[in-house]
């Protein structure tokens, strides 16, 4: 059942591939003020404008306001520059600066510092030497840095997204699979395809994709690796191949498959593609979602008679349902403490983004809806992105901070934008 595809120069290709634009709106009242200067480089401007990535990342999280550009009357290059009593004017909790140096032909080297304004004391000082095609890649380390500082987890401004684009023209519909940078930059192009693409999932080391594809008439499973181009087949079996997703510890992957004539929760041992059957139940059980440490696994189910949550447990096959507010629960995703669970929630067919906050069971609603979908946490458990449609009835995503109070929408220009998966943080 393994098949080898070399998909190279699918992976580098950019034609006809567009970036996806953001827009953000909103921003919590407790957003932290912060003051991140132009660095200073006496040679003129870079291709990229570093400090500008780092402001909107900061903001892009709802986490922070960074101070607007003309209110940064300072752009001090070391510690001795600085004037505090400037900051303070500002209202600025905290202040970032530092300059950049050329190191040699390609290369330059960032000295950055982070200061706490209010007592006067520097928190952060890194030097970053880097090529200047990894302009954004440093800038978005930078804001990495920062965040984690200040908020006490990893920022996830270096992570990846993969989506799915959907684009019509003279020769019909085309659809690609495509991983670009956390806002949106640097897309590339794995697979594309005139048949559906869906479902796509990381491996814990971001170096494989898994996705459905039915581009043979019917779905079937691959897993891609994204550095060598290869591409694998899983799982082709007559029926139902969909939703896979990877085990924490990149082994196997668990999938819906139907070739037993129900759909059920399979998974698939990744080294020998040995097929065990995890749930058996005549009601159609899909949507598989793995626990932090691998031994249980999330999946919707109608066997209540309307989809809802289970959680299975794998050693002892014990089944449990984790939802019951709604008519409709589907699509589980798990923050990675595992301390909320993001899924669609459906009343009326009206369906939206809900939180579930699982140790107390109480259900927040992120979206307003009516078609949102496809929920995926950010790694480090600080935002939801999902798939939804803008007032042109096209689809973009949109990340949502866990407080509803910050979203982030990333537009394709010419097509539509769905099934979007974030990446984990290694």
């Amino acid at each position: 059942m393994r098949i080898l595809l070399t998909l190279c120069v699918l992976i580098m290709s950019q034609q006809a591939l567009a970036q996806l634009n953001i827009t953000i709106d909103g921003g919590s009242a407790s957003a932290i003020p912060i003051a991140i200067t132009d660095f200073v480089y006496p040679e003129g401007p870079l291709s990229t404008d570093i400090s500008a990535v780092i402001r909107n990342d900061l903001a892009r999280s709802g986490q922070f306001a960074p101070l607007a550009k003309d209110l940064l009357v300072e752009h001090p290059a070391a510690d001795a520059d600085i004037n505090m009593g400037t900051w303070r004017l500002l209202k600025a909790d905290y202040l970032a600066y530092g300059s950049i140096q050329s190191v040699s032909a390609g290369r330059i080297e960032i000295r950055f510092r982070l200061s706490s304004v209010a007592d006067q004391k520097q928190l952060l000082a890194l030097t970053l030497p880097i090529k200047t095609d990894q302009l954004r890649a440093g800038a978005h380390f930078i804001a990495d840095k920062i965040y984690e500082e200040i908020i006490g987890v990893p920022g996830a401004f270096s992570t990846k997204l993969a989506y799915v684009t959907v684009t019509e023209n003279a020769s019909g519909v085309h659809y690609q699979l495509v991983v670009s940078d956390a806002d949106g930059f640097n897309p590339q192009s794995l697979v594309t395809s005139k048949e559906p693409l869906m479902s796509p999932a990381w491996s814990a080391d971001r170096q494989r994709l898994a996705y459905v594809s039915f581009e043979q008439g019917n779905s079937a499973i691959y897993i891609q690796n994204l550095k060598t181009g290869e591409r694998t087949l899983m799982a082709s079996f007559k029926g139902i191949n969909s939703a896979p997703k990877f085990s924490p510890d990149g082994r196997q992957l668990a999938v819906t498959l139907s070739k037993g004539g129900n759909p059920d929760i399979y998974s698939i041992d990744l080294s020998t593609q040995a097929v065990t059957q995890l749930t058996t139940h005549w009601a159609i059980d899909t949507e598989p979602e793995w626990s932090a440490d691998g031994r249980r696994v999330f999946f919707t189910s109608d066997r209540g008679g309307k989809p809802q949550i289970y959680q299975l447990d794998i050693a002892s096959k014990d089944v449990s349902r984790i939802t019951f507010e709604g008519d409709y629960n589907a699509r589980a995703s798990l923050s990675s403490d595992e301390t909320y669970l993001a899924m669609v929630h459906g009343n009326n067919n009206n369906f939206k983004i809900g939180l579930l906050h699982r140790p107390s069971g109480t259900l927040q609603l992120l979206s307003k809806g009516p078609l949102d979908e496809s929920p995926s946490f950010a790694p480090n458990g600080s935002m939801v992105l999902y798939a939804t449609k803008n007032s042109l009835n096209q689809g973009v995503l949109r990340a949502v901070s866990l407080d509803g109070q910050t979203t982030n929408d990333l537009v394709l220009s010419d097509g539509s934008v769905r099934e979007p998966a974030w990446s984990p943080l290694n």
